[in-house]
């Protein structure tokens, strides 16, 4: 028995244009993460980057559940003392929908420079018309 071993050359990515309205934020963002490392690929290999493209568009109207909005925070520090920034996840979907699901994706992949690669993969768009025509990325449906 061999182990099959995936490598760069041998990677066959796909462009994923999936539309996040009524989605939830958080399940939405697992199976983006999925997408972007490739565990729906039975070429997954652990240590190179087997994902696909992910297009996401109207990410302004992904919802949170419960109460969510007035009581999650998106919390940060400058680096300064006393420099820690809070922003509740209203005005965070208000002003920067893309964000809040970025930051949920970025914090389900591997916190090193595979990770980062693997983030760049991402493309998300609050509305509806994005960027990747070009690349003709197909429409992925999922359950969530």
């Amino acid at each position: 028995m061999k182990t099959y071993v995936a490598t760069a050359a041998t990677v066959d990515r796909k462009w994923l244009l999936i539309d996040a309205e009524g989605k939830t934020l958080g399940r939405l963002a697992t199976e983006v993460a999925r997408l972007l490392r490739g565990k729906h690929k039975p070429t997954y290999t652990p240590f190179i980057d087997t994902g696909d493209y992910v297009v996401v568009i109207n990410a302004s109207k992904m919802v949170l559940t419960g109460k969510k909005l007035d009581q999650k925070f998106y919390r940060y520090h400058t680096g300064y003392p006393g420099g820690l920034k809070e922003t509740s996840y209203k005005n965070l979907m208000a002003k920067n929908p893309e964000k809040a699901l970025e930051l949920a994706v970025k914090g389900m992949l591997p916190k090193n420079s595979l990770g980062r690669q693997m983030f760049k993969k991402l493309h998300v768009y609050a509305g509806a018309e994005h960027e990747q025509i070009a690349q003709k990325p197909e429409v992925y449906t999922f359950e969530g």
